[in-house]
């Protein structure tokens, strides 16, 4: 393997371009589609039907990718990015019709959902054949793309309008296509890994979600675990403004908890690569489990905007250790012809957790308040707490600790 290849430094890039457009498609796409004329209640209908489609979506995807026969995890990434290019150009040009809006959009937040874990799958592919990449280092730098694309878009949508929103899109995805296909995979030097993961696939192939089920049975509880982990997760990031001000602060504040959570996730995720040598993942996994719920509780008991900065602090030890850890997970334990469902159903259970926070949270808040509804996500997430406990010990006894 030549040494000037730059592996790290392009899979960051790539990293970075999905998270500037993950800022712009999903955590201002409530400000994008009021601004076109849809009500709270069309917004929520929206964002349900994209991540119902999206829980689907990604092992459907990823299945066909474990076959091998038509798509590849970089074509399905380079396509994709290539899809949300096309739709923020349409959506350009469309901007007063509401149907063609909604279904755009609704495709757009949903395919890049989908293909998040494909993005996760393709940097364990190239490092079998030999491409050295830091995994944590490129997913940290992502998030602090999201943090400086958030920073900096709340003033630009002030000053220029929501279409605005749109354009980065497409400069972000632009370039994204570009370096996907340029990013390909060493030819040779991995040849023996690639005729054993053949044989493997051809092996194992068949079966859908049920035999899945039966091979990893532990694996599908652990989801049950991180599913009610993220209901928590997502409660606090959908109905933040809420929160925050019923702390006292508002809009201005809400930039900066925002701000302040994703940028922490850079030094952890860089670094985790290195931790998981010394700490095995079942550890760290659980460790994640317990700061989620950690972090939620401290809001019950919060009174000014020191407890929320406090609280989002714990994303560090939350969000920035389960994301690459249960994405090692995933890679150790499943077989070849897996290994993308494995990603993708972790993906899934995040969305799925988020979908019933949607679901059930908006109704406590305005029946019983903040309190109320921080008081039902700290349950859950306990709850989700002792499921991943349970869940990850079993499993992990025969997985070796992570190495680079």
């Amino acid at each position: 393997m030549k040494k000037n290849q730059f592996w790290t430094f392009r899979y960051t890039l790539i990293n970075i371009l999905y998270f500037v457009a993950f800022c712009t498609i999903h955590a201002y796409a409530g400000v994008f589609l009021l601004d076109k004329g849809f009500t709270n209640t069309q917004v929520g209908l929206a964002l349900a039907i994209s991540n119902i489609l999206s829980v689907f979506g990604q092992p459907f995807v990823a299945g066909i990718i474990d076959k091998g026969k038509v798509l590849t995890n970089r074509l399905t990434v380079m396509f994709s990015s290539l899809f949300l290019l096309i739709g923020s150009l349409v959506l350009i040009f469309v901007n007063t019709e509401k149907v063609p809006i909604f279904a755009i959009f609704v495709l757009m937040y949903t395919v890049q959902f989908v293909y998040q874990p494909i993005m996760i799958a393709m940097n364990f592919e190239y490092a079998k054949a030999g491409c050295k990449i830091n995994f944590g280092l490129a997913r940290g730098m992502g998030s602090a793309g999201f943090a400086v694309t958030s920073f900096f878009l709340g003033k630009a949508v002030e000053n220029y309008g929501t279409n605005i929103i749109l354009y980065v899109t497409i400069a972000a995805m632009a370039l994204m296509v570009l370096i996907v296909f340029l990013f390909k995979k060493p030819v040779g030097e991995n040849v023996k890994a690639e005729i054993e993961n053949t044989e493997d696939k051809k092996e194992n192939e068949g079966g859908g979600f049920f035999a899945f089920i039966k091979k990893y049975p532990f694996f599908m509880v652990f989801l049950l675990g991180a599913a009610c982990c993220f209901f928590a997760h997502n409660m606090i990031n959908d109905f933040m403004i809420q929160i925050i001000r019923s702390l006292g602060g508002n809009e201005t504040q809400l930039g900066y908890a925002t701000f302040l959570q994703a940028i922490l996730e850079l030094p952890v995720m860089a670094l985790i690569g290195f931790v998981l040598k010394k700490i095995s993942e079942r550890h760290m996994l659980v460790f994640s489990a317990v700061s989620f719920f950690i972090k939620t509780a401290i809001l019950i008991f919060a009174t000014s905007m020191f407890g929320m900065y406090v609280s989002q602090s714990f994303q560090m030890f939350a969000y920035a250790v389960f994301i690459p850890t249960a994405a090692y997970f995933a890679d150790h334990m499943m077989k070849e012809n897996d290994k993308v469902k494995g990603q993708a159903f972790i993906n899934s259970s995040i969305t799925l957790g988020g979908v019933f926070s949607n679901l059930v949270c908006g109704k406590i808040l305005d029946a019983f308040g903040v309190k109320a509804m921080l008081g039902v996500g700290v349950s859950v997430c306990l709850v989700g707490v002792a499921i991943v406990m349970i869940a990850v010990y079993p499993m992990m006894k025969k997985i070796p600790k992570t190495a680079e």
